[in-house]
């Protein structure tokens, strides 16, 4: 005579999931779409700084420029802040065990310009922004 056990057959009764689609986690929508023959045109701009207050007053400057010359801007979207921190000994002699810490800030922001025409670009590359101002510009 065999035994079945209650661990055994409650496993083979279990109820079968249904697979729910899911969304890889590296996938983002496309950035170019091709609607009747055309297709998008984006510029993406990322903007670097040390100070949050110059940053956004030329973030400011950006969209401004890019609106004056009828471009679809979206954004901006702020990126998380990169915070680089140093430690380093106060003293090297008697006080070798008590540590100073400082951290570097680097806030982000970004900007996406879609459909830019020729003036816009062109206004934009002869943009004057503050110094500690770095900017990326991508064409997608």
């Amino acid at each position: 005579m065999t035994t079945v056990h209650k661990k055994t057959k409650e496993l083979k009764t279990a109820p079968k999931r249904a697979k729910t689609a899911t969304k890889k986690a590296g996938s983002h929508p496309p950035l170019m779409k091709k609607e009747k023959g055309e297709s998008k045109v984006i510029l993406r701009i990322r903007v670097r700084a040390y100070e949050s207050k110059i940053l956004d007053a030329s973030i400011k400057q950006i969209m401004d420029t890019a609106l004056r010359y009828d471009a679809t801007v979206v954004g901006p979207v702020p990126l998380p802040t990169e915070i680089k921190k140093y430690t380093v000994n106060r003293s090297p002699f008697i006080y070798k065990n008590t540590r100073e810490q400082f951290e570097i800030r680097v806030h982000k922001r970004l900007i996406d310009i879609i459909n830019p025409n020729t003036k816009t670009v062109e206004a934009l590359t002869n943009l004057s922004l503050p110094s500690g101002v770095d900017i990326d510009v991508k064409m997608m």
